[in-house]
């Protein structure tokens, strides 16, 4: 390495932190996820829809921040499991409305504890949660902004 030069370690750089982070949590949250038949991504999808239903898959994708390409299996396996139905609109039949259907509606009654138990495992405080989503969505935001990215200055000898 070049005199002068800082060596850049795995473990103190925050994307790494996350990256970790995140892994475990999918981890954490397959037995839970498991019994129901929903992968993670297929959860959060279904949570946005328990939330709100009746909403195309474009409007599904901005709440869940995941593009259209990566949720339209993930809403094709949620039909096909018979959990939500989709159906054109009738003002624009080029879009393609979900619904929760009633084992859907089922599902979210058996999946009613599961963000309590995960808020246990994680073993952060009201106020540490809170935090930690706020930063979270600081980054997110941060990052979805369409601001080149600033490069690392350099010295140049």
């Amino acid at each position: 390495m070049e005199p002068g030069m800082k060596a850049h370690r795995l473990s103190e750089q925050p994307c790494f932190a996350l990256y970790s982070v995140v892994n475990a949590i999918t981890r954490a949250y397959r037995p839970l996820l498991d019994p129901l038949g929903l992968t993670y991504t297929q959860y959060i999808a279904m949570m946005s829809l328990w939330e709100d239903d009746g909403v195309d898959l474009r409007t599904l994708a901005e709440r869940t921040h995941l593009d259209p390409p990566t949720l339209t299996p993930v809403v094709k396996r949620l039909e096909a499991k018979g959990l939500v139905s989709r159906v054109r609109a009738a003002h624009d039949e080029r879009r393609l409305v979900l619904t929760v259907t009633e084992a859907g509606r089922q599902l979210q009654h058996e999946a009613r504890n599961i963000p309590e138990t995960m808020l246990c495992q994680v073993g952060l405080s009201a106020e540490e949660e809170r935090q930690l989503r706020a930063l979270c969505e600081q980054i997110r935001r941060t990052l979805a902004d369409d601001a080149p990215a600033a490069a690392p200055e350099t010295k140049v000898e």
